[in-house]
């Protein structure tokens, strides 16, 4: 493979580009693989589109020397942190705070190739040996960090990233745009004065101009009161998925973090750029022999859209990428699965056309003035928006679509289906849930209910599991019309916040009596900044500020969790 056709990550391979110095230099916790699903990739060649000269160094040894910070020498603009496509803590460690059975995003799922908390050790180390040069965090990591967040690892309430660290920027949410933007300013005035939609910032003293800037409570305060902490998040969740948010602000001692209200949702066409942008789809040639578990899952997948109205309170993906869905158009999604049965290893089965959840492409509010003063973190809980058009007829028409391109014996559904609008959808909904399950499923469709009980779904914001009820009659009525022997596999989660062990029994009594064996589970995982994470750490429920429980210890998370495989203990009787 030419070397040439990847970013380059040592000095040898930015010399075969010919080029004695490098504009912006990025740093990655997670393996180089040129996929658009994996963020430094895609940072790397939105720059490399707007003419910037840039590199990456992936999974730099911390230790030592610093060899690996030091190689490629000093950028004329910055240094970029992307920490990985997880925050590092979820990638590293279980619910039970154990080590994973392997790092997905390390080749051979090596566990050494990252630190904890790499945006922070990275930065020190660049700034250690380049202080002038400014330093930019973003990734998963930095952006549901960016405020005073729980983090369950250290069972403490920590700082803004950007006080834990000494970066001069952090982009939160999807880079692309604010990254360009950075660049820009820093080429055309050689400093970061000016502010930049989408970003925060940390300044000695604040003056707010505008009179609808948001203060938020101040670390400490937060500290002392688990209230004030509960109310924040609420408000980053509200201003987070509106159209026209405002500026957020929240003191730390003498210091002050600012995060400027994001860019507005892309455009079609705007995403459709970042994806037709000369991707190899493959591992960088280092890695050569080589398995990369995350890349193995998803080298012939296919990501259709960006965003999620879900709006599920445990979830990180909306929170990341907000809740207005953005498409790619269907000339750009046909261009992708063709340019994958030229895959040397394509075999004819693409395994994913999909999203953040599979069924929302296409789908937006009818009237968008309604969504211009929405402040709804969700688009379906508690119930769905009347404004919102639930249609699956483009969805079903790119299936079809791809499914007659030369070389593609057939296209899976990988991503997680809303079954909650496939019910919703009275015109297209059954056309839709045939055509995905008789064509794009390989045996077993996978949804994630992820409870039984009422009160637990209105925390979670999921729908009733009645729903799950009806969907599962569907499922079962076009199997029998189909003659499939095809199962429908529910998700589910033990331990969120308000629930108890009686609902954990329920929850087992109730999917033995539909006879379903549970075996797809997981315990809840606060992850920095969702809503059930603030629920679990304060106590309270953002918007209501009720009290809610919590599985704490970790007997009491077992003794919820052992219910899922109450049906092994029936069987052995």
């Amino acid at each position: 493979m030419d070397l040439k056709l990847f970013l380059p990550t040592t000095k040898k391979e930015v010399e075969l580009r010919g080029w004695d110095s490098l504009d912006i230099i990025l740093f990655s916790a997670d393996a180089y693989v040129d996929h658009p699903s994996f963020g430094a990739a895609v940072i790397g060649r939105v720059l490399e589109a707007e003419g910037y000269k840039v590199a990456i160094v992936p999974q730099p040894d911390w230790h030592g020397d610093y060899r690996d910070f030091k190689k490629l020498g000093r950028p004329r603009l910055f240094f970029g942190i992307c920490p990985g496509c997880m925050d590092s803590m979820v990638n590293k460690y279980t619910a039970n705070r154990r080590l994973r059975s392997e790092d997905a995003y390390s080749p051979d799922g090596a566990h050494d190739k990252r630190p904890e908390y790499p945006t922070i050790v990275y930065t020190k180390i660049l700034k250690q040996l380049f202080p002038d040069t400014p330093v930019i965090l973003g990734g998963i990591e930095a952006s549901m960090r960016r405020f005073t967040h729980y983090d369950y690892w250290q069972d403490s309430l920590r700082p803004s990233l950007l006080i834990d660290s000494p970066a001069d920027m952090l982009i939160y949410g999807m880079g692309e745009k604010p990254i360009v933007e950075i660049a820009k300013q820093l080429d055309e005035r050689n400093t970061l004065t000016e502010p930049i939609p989408q970003t925060v910032r940390v300044v000695n003293t604040y003056h707010s101009e505008d009179s609808a800037d948001i203060i938020l409570h101040s670390h400490e305060d937060c500290e002392k009161s688990k209230r004030a902490q509960a109310e924040n998040i609420r408000i980053i969740e509200e201003q987070s998925n509106m159209l026209h948010p405002q500026r957020l602000i929240q003191q730390y001692g003498s210091k002050n973090i600012v995060a400027e209200p994001p860019f507005p949702p892309m455009t079609t066409e705007e995403l459709d750029r970042i994806y037709d942008l000369p991707y190899t789809r493959l591992p960088h040639p280092k890695y050569k022999d080589k398995r990369i578990p995350a890349y193995e899952m998803i080298r012939h997948s296919i990501t259709m859209h960006r965003g999620c109205f879900g709006g599920c309170a445990f979830c990180t993906i909306s929170a990341h990428q907000g809740k207005f869905v953005v498409c790619r158009s269907k000339e750009s999604i046909l261009k992708e699965v063709k340019k994958i049965t030229q895959m040397p290893d394509f075999k004819g089965y693409v395994s994913d056309l999909g999203g953040p959840s599979a069924n929302m492409y296409g789908m937006k509010g009818k009237d968008t003035t309604l969504c211009e003063r929405c402040r709804r973190p969700s688009c379906i809980n508690p119930q769905i928006c009347r404004n919102l058009n639930v249609e699956h007829k483009q969805l079903i028409d790119i299936y079809r679509a791809a499914d007659k391109i030369d070389g593609v014996k057939k296209t899976f559904v990988g991503s997680g289906v809303r079954y909650d609008l496939v019910l919703a959808d009275k015109q297209h909904g059954y056309e839709y849930a045939r055509e995905l399950i008789t064509r794009h499923v390989s045996g077993r469709l996978k949804v994630a209910p992820e409870h039984t009980s009422d009160h637990v779904l209105q925390l979670m914001r999921k729908p009733s599991f009645q729903q799950f009820r009806q969907f599962n009659d569907m499922f079962n009525n076009i199997c029998r019309q189909g003659h499939l022997n095809y199962q429908l596999i529910p998700y589910f989660i033990s331990s969120h916040p308000g629930c108890t062990e009686h609902d954990m029994q329920q929850l087992s009594q109730l999917m033995r009596q539909l006879h379903f064996r549970l075996e797809q589970v997981q315990s809840f995982t606060p992850t920095p900044m969702t809503i059930s994470t603030e629920m679990y750490y304060t106590g309270l429920n953002p918007y209501t500020m009720e009290k809610v429980i919590s599985a704490k210890t970790q007997k009491e998370k077992n003794n919820q969790h052992q219910h899922f495989f109450d049906w092994k203990k029936t069987k052995q009787k």
